[in-house]
Parts: C-alpha cells; structure tokens; sequence
C-alpha cells in the first residue's frame, strides 16, 4: 500500500526516536512490499524558535491532510517559563484540537524479559497487560480559567457527550481484550465526575458482556501499584489520565518503553511516546526508542490497517529485548547495554532476519 506520514520530531530527543521509528518503518516497507512517504513539519519549541508559535498553519494544515502523524516530543528548559504567552505544549493541544482527537490510548505491558527493571516487585507486575483510555480534548486543561497573582482557576468540564464518546472507545476495546472496564473518577467530590459515572453506566449498559467497576482516583493510583494485573481497560478523563499514565509506566520500567495513539473519529491519528523530551540526554545517543517505535506499530495498524505488519515489529521488539538488549533507562547490571541507534539497528535486523526466513 502507499500511505503518507506526517513527522513531527519536535525537540529533545524527538529527533533522534523519530529517525530511529522511520528506519524501522522503512524496513516493514521493505518486507511488506509498501511505499511510505515523509512529510516532516515543526511544532513545540522548535516551531516558536522559528515561527514564534508551537504550531504553524502549515504544520496543522498538512496533519489534517495525511493518513497518520508520528510525533517525537515538545518541550525543554529553554521554552520552559510558565507564564509565557506561547509555549511548546501548546503546539500538543492545538493538534489534538485541530485533528479532533478525543481519545489517548495508552497500553502499558511489561515484558517478561523486563520484570527486573521496574523497581516493583517481579512478582507484582508479572502479567501486566493493561489499557488507558484517557479522554483528550475536554477537562480542566480545556475549561474557563483565570490567572492572577493572589487568585486563579482552572475550570473541570464535561459535557454528557464527551463522556458517552470515550465511554464507547473503552468498552469497543475492552470488547477485543478480557471484557473489564475500570471507569476512573472522583464522584464523592466533583461535580463533573458524577456525570461522568453516570454517563458511563449509561454506556455499559449496551456492553453486558463487559463487567464494570467504579474507583476514585485516589483509590486506583494505589491500586495500581499494588494490583495492577488485575486491570484490563482503564478510561478517565484528562488530567486523571495524564497522571495515571505517568505512574503506569513505572510498571514496564521506565517511560522509554511505553506508546501511544490518539485518535478521533475516523482513521487519522496521531502516535507519540509517552516520554518527554528528556532534555539532559538528547543528543548523546541515549534515549530508549523503543516506546516511538512501538508507537510506529500503533500507527500500522490503527491508522494504516497493517495488522500483520504490527504485529512483525511488536515480535522484532521482543526478540531484541529476549537477546538481553537494553538501553539505559531500562539496563541492569549484567544486560548489554546499548544507545538510541543500536537499538533502532537491532530491531531493523530482527524485521529483516523475517525476510530472510521467507
């Protein structure tokens, strides 16, 4: 198939994961018999130095035109003041605006191989296979807010469609996994989550295959840790995401690892790792770009429809991190450690070795 991919590498170490996910898409491209072109587009603090915004109309114009977007990172202490008029995380909202994206999936699975690079217990992260669904494009990072000196607020709203929207994403993907939907909120205190748990249960009732069960927010970060094999599909809101997702990767060891995909109502998307832009690394050839590359797959199959094709990459992965393979961020003492582009290389080997085997 021909399918073109719209890159935002952004700043940090974005550049160097995203050229290590193209090689690896360049070689399902040589496997699979498909052709793939790149558009590369600025955004977040790259985008301000040159532009003076974090994301130029050709950027946004281009993304709505493509058939998927793979994002590196945004952000760094150069544009990291709070109070600045632009900021790179704007480019983010903008896009996810933009493009209509009301849906982040986050799966978190921790690798048999990598059950001693968490700093949990082996035996309580055995098995983890689980999802987040977070909502994207309302909440408190969307709401009326004021800034003042002696007085701000932050406004958390929802409106019973934007809830019943992710409600479905959650269920129609708990539906293709093991039928259990964790519906995450703070019903005892806020207002717009009693509406949210409402409105779920009004979706749930169109899944009875699917089991239920309402927690608080408090309540499932600390289930999270302690239990967090007996959780399949997670769905919540904005900033609850945000931050469960944040905790959920220390499960698989380390940020690095960890893909994601958002998404809207039709097959565009936009696919990005979980991690920031690690500034104190980049350029020193030490980022994991396994979570990009991961990500790459996401985008195979979501976006492009090339199940196979994910799949052969998810399996190079593996194969890679089986061999003892690991970046730093991920490495114990007696693993061959190795940087951004030798791990990219490596799983570019693994696909290949595949073709060979043909």
């Amino acid at each position: 198939m021909n399918a073109r991919i719209v890159l935002l590498p952004g700043d940090g170490i974005g550049p160097e994961v995203v050229a290590e996910a193209v090689q690896v898409l360049d070689a399902v491209c040589d496997l699979y018999a498909h052709e793939f072109e790149y558009a590369e587009r600025q955004i977040g603090g790259a985008a301000i130095d040159t532009t003076g915004t974090a994301l130029p109309d050709e950027t946004l114009a281009d993304c709505q035109s493509t058939d998927a977007v793979l994002l590196g990172a945004v952000g760094g202490p150069k544009w990291s003041d709070p109070s600045a008029t632009v900021r790179p995380e704007q480019g983010l909202l903008g896009m996810r605006k933009g493009l209509g994206l009301y849906a982040n999936l986050r799966p978190v699975r921790v690798y048999d191989e990598l059950v001693d690079s968490s700093s949990i217990k082996a035996e309580t992260i055995a098995g983890v296979d689980l999802l987040v669904v977070r909502e994207l494009t309302g909440g408190i990072y969307f709401g009326a807010r004021q800034e003042g000196t002696q007085t701000a607020y932050d406004t958390m709203i929802y409106s019973a469609a934007e809830v019943r929207r992710i409600a479905r994403v959650a269920f129609e993907a708990a539906m293709k996994r093991k039928k259990k939907v964790a519906s995450v909120d703070k019903a005892n205190v806020l207002a717009s989550s009693r509406l949210w748990r409402r409105v779920v249960e009004e979706v749930a009732a169109d899944y009875p295959e699917v089991s239920l069960e309402h927690m608080l927010v408090d309540s499932a970060a600390m289930k999270l840790i302690r239990y967090p094999a007996e959780f399949d599909v997670i769905v919540t809101s904005n900033m609850f995401g945000d931050i469960l997702t944040d905790e959920a990767s220390m499960l698989s060891g380390s940020l690095g690892m960890l893909p994601s995909a958002s998404l809207g109502g039709g097959k565009l998307g936009m696919y990005e790792p979980v991690h920031g832009s690690a500034p104190d690394i980049a350029g020193n050839n030490l980022a994991n770009p396994i979570g990009t590359i991961m990500s790459a797959a996401m985008l195979l199959r979501t976006s492009l429809g090339l199940d196979s094709e994910a799949h052969a990459v998810e399996e190079a992965v593996e194969d890679v991190l089986s061999r003892g393979y690991r970046t730093a961020d991920i490495a114990n003492p007696d693993d061959k450690r190795v940087g951004t582009i030798e791990m990219g290389d490596l799983i570019v080997e693994a696909l290949q070795r595949r073709k060979d085997a043909q």
